[in-house]
């Protein structure tokens, strides 16, 4: 966005931050409000909103490390076209989250194989974890065959210092 003297305005990066942790892993982090849309009868967050929140989590942290979808969905650089699938989700509602407080969900490398990619995910509010999911994901090819992630994938995925 310009600024009408011209000068580029500082907006928030939508995508969340790439937070370094002691060990030379990464975290991403992801701030949410909450929304009346999120919530359900109760005032409190409905359960498949985390499971929204996460997948918003999983894909901007693959975008700020150079991992985008839509590359992979055109088979850019080379590779065949691939996608990210789900393939098991362990998830735990430790505490609700309401309308109109704003939450973090946090996203980072679990474990890294030739063809899963774990990654744990919690969601905060204040220093509270509210939830906490751990998620495997596998590359398979536009016609769903498994496919081994590359090795430029798990240079981006591993530790960085």
């Amino acid at each position: 966005m310009v600024e009408a003297n011209g000068a580029d305005a500082a907006w928030p990066d939508l995508a969340g931050r790439i937070v370094a942790e002691p060990s030379g892993a990464r975290q991403h982090v992801l701030p949410v409000r909450v929304y009346f849309e999120d919530t359900d009868f109760s005032g409190f967050v409905y359960h498949a909103t985390y499971l929204r929140w996460c997948e918003r989590g999983r894909s901007d942290f693959l975008r700020m490390i150079g991992v985008h979808h839509g590359d992979l969905l055109t088979g850019e650089g080379g590779a065949s076209p691939a996608a990210f699938v789900v393939r098991r989700m362990q998830i735990e509602f430790r505490r609700p989250a309401r309308i109109d407080e704003v939450v973090e969900v946090h996203t980072r490398v679990a474990s890294l194989t030739a063809a899963v990619l774990t990654l744990a995910q919690d969601v905060w509010r204040d220093g509270i974890r509210l939830f906490d999911a751990t998620v495997d994901v596998v590359l398979v090819s536009l016609d769903g065959k498994p496919q081994r992630l590359d090795r430029r994938l798990g240079r981006e995925l591993g530790p960085h210092d």
